[in-house]
């Protein structure tokens, strides 16, 4: 079976990252289906994930159509890497539990941090779409 369940995937992910070299996708086949294990550089992983998750699940629904047209179920896997900012702030909450609590008395400071106006999520989706659109074009498959 031709793996263009990958190379799909993989363009689009280089067309998202800063770091289109960084990017590795490993195909493995079980009983459950098809499993697509992606690593990306730690810089590019906000842009992978997208707010509220919204970009990987994206990529996730075009992989779900790409399933339904090929009569296969197929899962992506997203590796957090070591120096990701999500794997830093992790360890950073890690650390702070290890270190003694404030007393109960004193009340916790918290920093007032201003919100952006960010582009919605279905705007991202769009954009994503639109790239995926693209690329079948290029890679001439219809899905």
């Amino acid at each position: 079976m031709a793996e263009h369940d990958k190379d799909f995937i993989e363009y689009v992910v280089k067309n998202i990252v800063d770091y289109p070299d960084d990017v590795q996708l490993e195909r493995t086949i079980d009983d459950r289906g098809v499993l697509l294990t992606l690593s990306v550089n730690p810089e590019d992983m906000g842009k992978i994930i997208g707010k509220a998750g919204g970009t990987a699940k994206a990529i996730r629904t075009l992989l779900r159509v790409l399933g339904a047209k090929d009569d296969a179920r197929y899962n992506l896997k997203i590796v957090d890497p070591e120096g990701s900012e999500r794997a830093n702030a992790a360890a950073q909450r890690d650390e702070s539990q290890d270190q003694d609590e404030a007393p109960a008395d004193e009340p916790e400071q918290t920093e007032d941090v201003p919100t952006e106006e960010a582009s919605s999520d279905e705007d991202d989706v769009e954009a994503i779409k639109k790239k995926a659109r693209e690329g079948l074009d290029d890679l001439d498959m219809d899905i």
